[in-house]
């Protein structure tokens, strides 16, 4: 005999609206996911203290390739949180900075980059714990 693919209830009821508390959450995701990504955390801080140009924040975040630079600063500026401004010299200067918006998210930011930092070594101990006590 085989196996049926037919559910075994379709008598579902579905609420008429959707709840007004989780209206938002993919809006709120998205947002998340912007300044929660490891490279907009620590281009904010950076950008917590003033105005910046490229190659200024690309040697002050270890680790950053020029592409994901410019990716990151793109997506914080879409979102309203950096601004770019370009000055008439030669060569152009370019700046990057905080808008108000930013400002407000620096704060938090910074201190979830420090917390980070604060407790670097017990998390890696702990995942150190858990890959023995998993691993074998």
């Amino acid at each position: 005999m085989g196996t049926s693919l037919k559910p075994a209830h379709i008598d579902l009821t579905a609420s008429p609206r959707p709840d007004p508390d989780h209206a938002d959450c993919r809006g709120v995701a998205s947002v998340l996911s912007r300044v929660g990504d490891k490279w907009s955390v620590l281009v904010i801080m950076m950008l917590g203290d003033g105005p910046k140009r490229f190659n200024e924040l690309k040697r002050m975040i270890n680790g950053i390739s020029q592409r994901m630079l410019t990716l990151t600063l793109r997506g914080l500026e879409r979102d309203g949180l950096v601004t770019r401004t370009i000055f008439p010299t030669i060569p152009p200067r370019v700046d990057y900075e905080l808008t108000d918006l930013g400002r407000g998210l620096s704060e938090p930011v910074k201190a979830l980059g420090e917390w980070a930092m604060d407790h670097l070594t017990q998390i890696e101990a702990a995942r150190t714990r858990f890959d023995r006590r998993n691993n074998g």
